[in-house]
């Protein structure tokens, strides 16, 4: 019996062992050693000294940082909340019985397959300030039109409501979970007087609360870490104003090659991730409702 589970023993190893090297290679190995670089002020190309806390004490008093945090808390708990919502109302709206109810769910699906880059240049032409589509449909029905991502107080605004392009993304998963509502649940509201609304509220929300919250966390660490969208349409401008934390991370690595400091500004989105994940579990967690 003991060699039947060293044997199996040795085969679970061996078949993990191409994920097991990856991701120490790949991912832990990386990580540990960008924790260390963090701790030193080694430029690409030259040597590297030990300096300490140094790198995180300056980050306190880095004002693009500072903005750069802004700017990301602001497209998350802007954009977050916006694009779960227009998620779960498109899942509910495709969820009914209709005729070429496939046809329209693909197309609702086709933007989240879009590669980002081509996203990023197809809205780029749509907020161009002089020739953009939304300036010309803003004019035709008689609003006033905007510089957009020209503006320092539009671009973010403007790069939120892109997001909500790729809804379907999560609209997919809201389907499934809407999908597996047991119908006895409608007929038992139905049987105590419940209209749609409350029927909405009190069983599909609640049955489906587990796939909001994985969209939740899932949509959220996405958003802190948010980078080519703004790098391609207004490379973190105009004046910082869409400059977020992964692509200042990304200007300190590579355009200042201070890999030091990369790496201190890495693991200070690392730590705020971790926060703001613990929280949503510490809050949301015990609300949420899981099939036995």
């Amino acid at each position: 019996m003991k060699s039947i589970t060293n044997s199996r023993t040795k085969h679970f190893y061996l078949f993990i062992s191409p994920w097991l090297f990856g991701f120490l290679a790949l991912t832990a190995g990386p990580m540990i050693y960008s924790l260390y670089m963090s701790f030193t002020d080694w430029k690409l190309f030259g040597g590297s000294s030990w300096i300490g806390l140094e790198n995180y004490r300056l980050l306190t008093q880095d004002f693009i940082f500072w903005k750069s945090l802004w700017n990301t808390f602001y497209y998350t708990f802007v954009g977050v909340p916006l694009g779960l919502v227009a998620g779960y109302l498109l899942a509910v709206l495709l969820n009914t019985k209709v005729k070429f109810m496939g046809t329209f769910r693909t197309l609702f699906y086709l933007p989240s397959l879009v590669p980002a880059v081509a996203n990023s240049l197809l809205w780029l032409l749509i907020f161009q300030p002089e020739f953009g589509l939304a300036n010309t449909v803003l004019s035709s029905i008689g609003f006033p039109t905007s510089d957009w991502i020209a503006s320092e107080t539009m671009v973010k605004p403007a790069l939120i409501i892109m997001s909500l392009w790729g809804a379907g993304g999560g609209m997919v998963i809201y389907l499934a979970g809407l999908q597996g509502v047991p119908q006895s649940l409608y007929e038992a509201a139905e049987m105590d007087g419940a209209g749609r609304f409350k029927k909405f509220i009190h069983v599909t929300i609640p049955m489906t609360s587990h796939v909001i919250f994985f969209n939740l966390i899932m949509g959220m660490i996405g958003s802190f870490q948010i980078f080519t969208q703004s790098y391609v349409m207004s490379n973190g401008g105009p004046n910082y104003a869409s400059l977020f934390m992964v692509q200042y991370l990304y200007q300190n690595a590579f355009d200042y090659f201070n890999m030091g400091y990369a790496s201190a500004v890495a693991w200070a989105l690392f730590v705020i991730i971790l926060i703001f994940t613990v929280i949503q579990f510490k809050v949301f967690g015990k609300r949420v409702y899981y099939e036995d």
